[in-house]
């Protein structure tokens, strides 16, 4: 559990933001309440130690990461056990919220920096998450390997790269037939013109672009549904860096 002095957990005017926004998702998060407390606090006694996340304050916490990550919901792409990844999981989102949330997903959250995987660690360890697992590693790595090549119905990135750098990282831990869904903000329109070629070089399409606004800040979000057609040729990924560098648009 928590080490020394027990850090607080969510105020009432913090769980009363949480619930309003689950609302307006179309979500009951009342069950889910004190995990999400739990995670705020785990947050908060990391936060001086670590730089999880540039943001502190509750309601920025709250709107910004929890309610943030679970816009994913509002797509019907998450029922049953599904094996999922989150890669360039950060601090633990959208993942962490997703499986709190949907506790029947096997999820497997994905991030390159060591100390954000030891507290993704802890939090599942902390808010006993059954069928979580932290992992390092980068994506041009693990999607090489058999364990993680083709072997998800779903995964999620929130932040981390340019769609066209996206797709290349994403697709090949992909099964035919799954999906992926890429966290965008409001100025997406731009990335997708390019992105048609470069997915089915990568034996994907586009699916689905949601636009929605973020409860409680009105904030423009997008999500950019990636489907999976057909294999990804081995040769995708290339090596680590060279997506980010040499995109394929």
């Amino acid at each position: 559990m928590f080490h020394g002095k027990h850090p607080e957990g969510l105020s009432e005017r913090g769980r009363a933001l949480l619930l309003e926004g689950g609302k307006a998702l179309g979500l009951d998060l009342k069950p889910h309440l004190e995990a999400f407390s739990r995670l705020y606090a785990l947050l908060q006694e990391a936060s001086g130690k670590v730089n999880l996340t540039a943001l502190r304050g509750e309601e920025e916490v709250v709107v910004k990461h929890f309610l943030d990550s679970l816009t994913l919901l509002r797509l019907p792409l998450w029922q049953g056990p599904l094996r999922v990844l989150d890669l360039g999981t950060g601090a633990g989102f959208p993942g962490l919220p997703l499986k709190i949330v949907r506790p029947e997903l096997e999820l497997v959250l994905v991030d390159a920096t060591r100390k954000k995987v030891a507290f993704v660690e802890r939090a599942i360890e902390v808010l006993g998450l059954k069928g979580a697992r932290a992992l390092w590693g980068r994506a041009e790595v693990l999607a090489r390997e058999a364990g993680h090549r083709e072997a998800y119905a779903r995964a999620v990135a929130r932040a981390v790269a340019p769609l066209c750098v996206l797709s290349e990282l994403l697709l090949p831990f992909l099964q035919v037939g799954g999906a992926a869904v890429a966290m965008k903000g409001p100025r997406v329109k731009e990335e997708l013109a390019p992105l048609p070629p470069v997915l089915e070089r990568l034996g994907g399409r586009l699916g689905e672009v949601l636009a929605l606004r973020l409860p409680l800040s009105g904030e423009a979000r997008h999500l950019v549904v990636l489907e999976k057609a057909a294999p990804t040729p081995p040769a995708y990924p290339r090596r680590p860096g060279v997506p980010e560098r040499h995109p394929l648009c």
